[in-house]
């Protein structure tokens, strides 16, 4: 058994973040937005149900709590679209499209940006308060990377919104910086990052058609993403821990890129200065666990290895048969044990049950205590 889980973030046993909505929040959503029901009236329908989740989380004994992005339709758009303005979404299913194991397409919800993107006020702070009023446990609060509001080649920026692409950087990096000093300011200790777009390039089909496009990969990924990230970052409060979650797409169980993290592993750990890493690694379309032997000794790995996409409930010897496997590329102690991803990226969620949602996470709590005590 290796040594007893960390009182810090990341915790051994983990959930990315959203969680499967209830048909009823589901309903109320639709009813908001056709005007049988007010926004206030929406509202309190979502704080009793994330107390619920709250409540689910804890009896489970997870060490961090979200809210189950219980107010959120997709996952980026209530800090791009709502919080900072200026954006909103379309879906595309001809170029760019999940597909799930039957091989049906799925639409990907894209950004449009319209007007300027700009941080009036914090996004999450008070949703953090509400959170941290209803447990002891560490809240986690779970936000869009910035590479998912930047734009490589201005094609989704209508014209004479921004002159170029260094002016949407600094809106971006100038709302990151004050969104996180807010939720420090809050008391918020934890922050995820999700992001998509450096995963995409882990995909060599991916890649093969954004260089047909004009989009110099090599560019993108060494210098403008990391440079970008780690300018959002910077001057962050030292009491913030932010980790960074690796999407491959998540939305009605079906996925978006595939691949390995050999082509960006080195300047993913290495470059990037956040604390500690959700990678998904659930199916083979993930590559080996060899990449993470970049993984500093001062930075954490939660290994997703548990699959929010299908029922299937994993085995206890097959979690600890992968996370010994893994443990041949990075020292045990810097593990943890999570789902790939979260349960509802997008508001539909995974074809999963809730039954099937419960047994995995206390699958997972299970292992994590079996594994590092």
């Amino acid at each position: 058994m290796a040594n007893a889980a960390p009182h810090n973030p990341p915790f051994r046993a983990e959930h990315v973040g959203s969680l499967l909505r209830p048909p009823e929040l589901l309903k109320a959503r639709e009813d908001r937005d056709a005007g049988r029901i007010t926004d206030a009236d929406l509202h309190r329908l979502e704080d009793r149900l994330i107390r619920q989740a709250v409540a689910m989380q804890q009896e489970i004994g997870l060490g961090a709590v979200t809210d189950g992005e219980y107010r959120r339709g997709v996952f980026y758009a209530d800090f791009i679209c709502r919080g900072l303005g200026g954006a909103s979404i379309y879906y595309e299913t001809e170029r760019m499209f999940f597909v799930d194991e039957r091989g049906n397409r799925i639409a990907v919800p894209l950004l449009r940006i319209h007007d300027r993107l700009k941080w009036t006020r914090p996004v999450h702070a008070d949703e953090f308060r509400f959170l941290a009023g209803l447990t002891d446990r560490m809240v986690k609060i779970t936000m869009p990377s910035p590479t998912i509001a930047y734009s490589v080649d201005g094609r989704n920026i209508d014209p004479g919104v921004y002159s170029d692409l260094d002016e949407l950087r600094d809106d971006i990096v100038d709302a990151y910086r004050k969104e996180l000093r807010a939720l420090a300011q809050a008391g918020c200790r934890y922050v995820q990052l999700d992001e998509v777009p450096i995963a995409m390039y882990c995909d060599p089909r991916r890649v093969e058609h954004m260089s047909r496009g004009g989009i110099d990969v090599n560019k993108v990924l060494f210098r403008t993403f990391p440079d970008l990230i780690n300018a959002a970052l910077a001057g962050r409060p030292a009491s913030l821990h932010v980790a960074m979650h690796l999407c491959r797409g998540n939305n009605q169980s079906g996925w978006l890129t595939e691949g390995g993290y050999d082509p960006v592993a080195e300047m993913l750990f290495n470059e990037i200065n956040v604390d500690s890493y959700f990678l998904e690694y659930d199916t083979a379309r993930a590559g080996t666990f060899e990449p993470l032997r970049f993984v500093p000794a001062n930075k954490s790995v939660v290994l997703g290895i548990v699959s929010s996409k299908v029922s299937r409930l994993e085995s206890a010897d097959e979690l600890k048969r992968r996370i010994d496997e893994a443990a041949e590329y990075a020292d045990i102690d810097q593990l943890g044990l999570s789902p790939q991803c979260g349960f509802a990226s997008t508001a539909p969620g995974n074809r999963v049950s809730f039954e099937d949602q419960t047994a995995k996470l206390r699958r997972i709590v299970e292992v994590a205590r079996e594994v590092w005590g």
